[in-house]
């Protein structure tokens, strides 16, 4: 369990110290241990903002948008990273605009496996 955890918050560190590296690979667990961070961090910044009541206004959280913009960023560099993990072009995340092509934007993101070795993108990541 805590080797899960250090190897969560590696991944983490990595894609923040990545913030606009579109060039490399990236594994899937890399992938998903970020877009799982900012999912929990958009939820607990969504808690904060709640029980402090600020921006009572709005119905959505402030905290959490500002938040989701500022790893945007980083968030298409490790998706783009990832495509070339999997031997894709980073210009395939555009498949995303087109209601079809989220299906096998998922697959190559989320489902398949690192291409083993090394590829026209680069080194197999190690983590």
């Amino acid at each position: 369990m805590k080797y899960a955890i250090l190897l969560y918050w590696k991944s983490v560190k990595t894609c923040l110290r990545k913030y606009a590296v579109f060039t490399g690979r990236s594994s899937r667990q890399e992938y998903l241990s970020f877009v799982l961070f900012i999912i929990l961090v958009s939820i607990l910044l969504g808690i904060i903002e709640l029980s402090l009541g600020l921006f009572p206004t709005t119905e959505y959280s402030v905290l959490s948008f500002i938040f989701e913009l500022t790893v945007m960023i980083p968030s298409f560099a490790v998706a783009i990273r990832r495509l070339h993990d999997v031997n894709r072009s980073g210009w395939w995340i555009f498949i995303n605009l087109t209601i079809i092509g989220v299906i096998p934007f998922v697959y190559w993101i989320v489902i398949k496996k690192s291409d083993e070795g090394e590829n026209k993108f680069g080194r197999k990541p190690l983590i």
